[in-house]
């Protein structure tokens, strides 16, 4: 098999070349220096036809597309856009940090650039929608207008009925909400359904009013990490959304065919259950970070967290309090730190009264996707709270689902070796929660590839040294760190840690511009 890149043109040497011409019609027979050959078109139709009959054409996605945006395509990026462009319903498998969500951009960008797509329709985790797909969308595509279905009802039909936009984004729950509209948009033929573990029960409305949604698309993408991150019966509804004719039509045969009954509440993964999930959830396409030669080393993402009624009402009141002092010239730089701290506190859910007595705020957002993050990370997880009440609320609702490590100042140096030796030597402990400052320099903690910053610290060199405990020689896999955000001066904190930047006079920025 040839590439003849000038003609855009597969040119095949068969022994019989009617096999090709009589189902392809734009294919064309020619004689060269002697031998008959056969030329393809390298165009999407033409090269599924030939990958069915056995012939591993490349797509034409991989040779024509220029991959829009700021980066390069890593080779995972590439091979993953080829896949999706080839299949109309697939799965991408691959960990967190692999590139899913530009990759599955990339494709429908792809499609719809050769009029083989139209609209699309994201739907995703509340966390991602602004900071994750409108923000690679408007970083790496800004030819494509894109709209967020979030907020009231009636904001979100108005946008939907705008049809100046090229891609929708809503969050799963936000499907239940305009459902009925969302399946009227007959415009959108592809439909990106990222973290759909999320929709492994069949039997929720949430799953029956995205199932609405999803009949009739020309095409359907799930995105996840973890298909399974329970049990072999998490990926049916998945598949019965994905590939509806894989798997029987009642759960219950579905799952006496992966898992055997112990006992009246107990069942068991039969032996053979990887085998068939993988075999069911076809087709898919996965990598992981370790495999991933060409990836950054590091990769830095941010969460969007909203603050909580009791974390919004504490942080408008702080403001006010600062922009009061700021006005009277109370708010200087020598007490700008202790200010911004504060505000830290509360989006972290642990502020502190006149007495310096703990105040706990309702923080179930963060601590909801902090469980996801966790849930969607492929090995161990290093969380960093700054906060010791805060992190002491964390580690308890961790413990609920999870084997944890947890170590803050009030831990003696023998209870942190031990933890330590226990999180990076066996496979007991999942999980380990930490105050940053607690991990001496030199410490290897490469049993981890993922960190989760509950909120920002404030100092850079405290960030670069706990991140540096598994990005340290013998680290086997490319490490992911994860900012949860869910405030302006956090977005901002972080960016100025990721370049090493002090903090100082942040917080006096911020409330002059009015952007805090």
């Amino acid at each position: 098999m040839l590439i003849h890149r000038p003609s855009k043109k597969i040119v095949l040497k068969l022994q019989h070349p009617e096999r090709i011409t009589t189902v392809i019609p734009s294919a064309k027979l020619f004689t060269f220096r002697g031998q008959t050959l056969v030329a393809v078109p390298c165009k999407l139709d033409e090269v599924m036809v030939l990958r069915n009959l056995g012939h591993a054409a490349p797509s034409p996605a991989s040779l024509f597309y220029d991959f829009p945006g700021r980066f390069k395509p890593f080779d995972a990026q590439r091979e993953t856009v080829e896949f999706l462009t080839l299949n109309p319903r697939a799965f991408v498998l691959s960990e967190m940090g692999c590139g899913k969500t530009l990759s599955a951009l990339w494709a429908y960008d792809y499609l719809r650039s050769i009029g083989k797509a139209k609209k699309l329709l994201v739907v995703a985790p509340l966390s991602t929608l602004e900071c994750v797909w409108a923000d690679e969308i408007f970083g790496n595509m800004m030819h494509l207008s894109v709209a967020v279905l979030h907020g009231s009802k009636e904001r979100r039909l108005k946008l939907l009925a705008n049809d100046d936009f090229d891609a929708y984004i809503i969050n799963h729950h936000g499907v239940e909400v305009i459902a009925k509209e969302l399946v009227a948009k007959r415009e959108i033929d592809t439909v990106i359904i990222d973290e759909i573990a999320t929709f492994r029960n069949a039997n929720t409305n949430l799953w029956k009013s995205l199932k609405k949604v999803c009949t009739g698309r020309a095409r359907l993408w799930g995105l996840t990490g973890t298909p399974q991150p329970n049990a072999p019966t998490d990926i049916y509804g998945q598949c019965k959304l994905i590939v509806p004719e894989k798997v029987p039509p009642f759960f219950t045969h579905f799952r006496d065919s992966v898992m055997v009954k112990k006992s009246a509440f107990r069942w068991e993964a039969r032996d053979n259950a990887l085998q068939i999930t993988s075999e069911i959830m076809k087709p898919s396409i996965r990598f992981v970070r370790s495999d991933c030669l060409d990836l950054p080393d590091t990769t830095y993402t941010d969460r969007s967290v909203d603050l909580t009624k009791d974390q919004k009402d504490a942080y408008k009141q702080m403001l006010a309090s600062l922009r009061a002092d700021l006005a009277n010239g109370q708010l200087l730089a020598v007490n700008e730190a202790v200010k911004l701290g504060k505000l830290l506190q509360i989006c972290c859910g642990s502020a502190y009264d006149p007495k310096g007595n703990p105040v706990h705020l309702d923080i179930s957002t963060r601590i909801s996707e902090l469980l996801e993050i966790i849930e969607q990370a492929s090995g161990k997880v290093i969380t960093f709270v700054p906060f010791t009440s805060a992190l002491e609320r964390i580690a308890e609702e961790l413990a609920q689902h999870h084997e944890i490590g947890v170590v803050h100042g009030g831990t003696s140096a023998s209870q942190r070796r031990d933890i330590f030796n226990v999180f990076q030597k066996t496979d007991s402990m999942r999980v380990l929660v930490a105050n940053a400052g607690t991990l001496s320099h030199g410490l290897t903690l490469t049993a981890a590839s993922t960190i989760v910053w509950l909120g920002p610290p404030t100092s850079a060199e405290q960030y670069a040294q706990a991140n540096a405990r598994v990005t340290r020689p013998g680290q086997k896999q490319n490490t992911l760190i994860v900012h949860m955000v869910g405030s302006p001066v956090e977005k901002k904190i972080y960016a100025r840690l990721r370049k090493r930047q002090a903090l100082q006079g942040l917080l006096l920025d911020l409330l002059k511009t009015g952007e805090v």
